[in-house]
């Protein structure tokens, strides 16, 4: 089955996030997003054709998902898939592949930093408990659709640097 929209797919579909290191030009954005579809147009694990969508949100983060059930992507579809996006950072000049920054909105600015950058950021006050962070680690659309990707710092792992800086603590508590 060919790509598919992305809210066609499945709670459970296996999911990848992946953080574009700076906001795109319309132009650049265009044939990025253009080269992704390709690929994900014709998208095989062993010869099987992926159902998959692709969604794009923020002008910063890239959410591929594929449903398993119709057909589970192989390490081999998964790395075709890593060398497009690489071929993209080439061609770019800039990260999509990285995991370590932290993800996180000031001023419904989306913003990327280090996590030694962003345990100064609380510690200074810039970012609290309520500060919206991404996690870029979920693997299901569910998590996506049910706001573990996108929401304030105290309900991800995001909270834990609160614990770090003296008076914090309580403010890091997750709420039921």
């Amino acid at each position: 089955m060919p790509m598919v929209q992305f809210e066609a797919l499945p709670d459970e579909s296996r999911l990848w996030v992946f953080g574009v290191e700076r906001t795109l030009e319309e132009a650049d954005k265009e044939s990025f997003l253009s080269a992704v579809d390709l690929f994900l147009e014709t998208w095989v694990a062993h010869g099987v054709p992926l159902t998959c969508g692709r969604d794009f949100r923020r002008g910063r983060f890239l959410l591929v998902a594929v449903d398993e059930a119709s057909a589970p992507p192989s390490g081999c579809s998964i790395d075709a898939m890593v060398g497009v996006l690489k071929d993209q950072e080439r061609r770019l000049g800039l990260r999509i592949l990285d995991n370590t920054p932290v993800w996180f909105l000031v001023d419904g600015e989306v913003r990327r930093t280090s996590r030694p950058e962003f345990s100064r950021l609380v510690e200074e006050g810039t970012v609290d408990p309520e500060t919206v962070v991404f996690d870029n680690t979920v693997t299901r659309l569910k998590d996506a659709r049910g706001g573990r990707w996108e929401g304030p710092a105290r309900m991800s792992w995001h909270q834990k640097v609160f614990f770090e800086h003296s008076g914090a603590a309580q403010a890091a508590t997750p709420h039921p």
